[in-house]
């Protein structure tokens, strides 16, 4: 099984919209309530979904990038405001955090190896 998407809830589909492009996706729906992007590596995608009604998203999504100090850099170039710049975490995940428009929490980061083989790893379990 492969995770298909995510999808996000947005106040200001357009405003979001650039945000995202700003990152680096690419965008593959285009509506008024709803679009799709893929991701610059990989297969995955994730939606944003226009609510009309206010909404709490206590959900972290991390997008994964080998060159973090260096993509983090890029977008502060680009006017992009981060929370956190890129820091070393005690579960061996360095992570930069920002939110998007419509406060979704995202985290950019660099795991390696430890992503999925943590030193912590347990065994399968049926």
């Amino acid at each position: 099984m492969e995770l298909n998407q995510v999808t996000l809830p947005v106040k200001d589909m357009d405003k979001t919209v650039k945000f995202y492009l700003c990152l680096g996706f690419t965008q593959i729906v285009d509506t008024p309530h709803y679009a799709r992007f893929s991701c610059p590596d990989g297969n995955a995608t994730f939606s944003l979904s226009l609510e009309n009604e206010d909404f709490e998203n206590h959900s972290v999504i991390y997008f994964e990038h080998e060159n973090l100090d260096a993509l983090y850099q890029a977008l502060i170039e680009k006017g992009i405001t981060f929370e956190q710049a890129p820091t070393e975490q005690r579960y061996l995940w360095k992570e930069a955090v920002l939110l998007d428009p419509s406060g979704n929490k995202i985290k950019l980061y660099w795991a390696g190896e430890n992503r999925l083989n943590p030193p912590w790893k347990v065994e399968k379990r049926a």
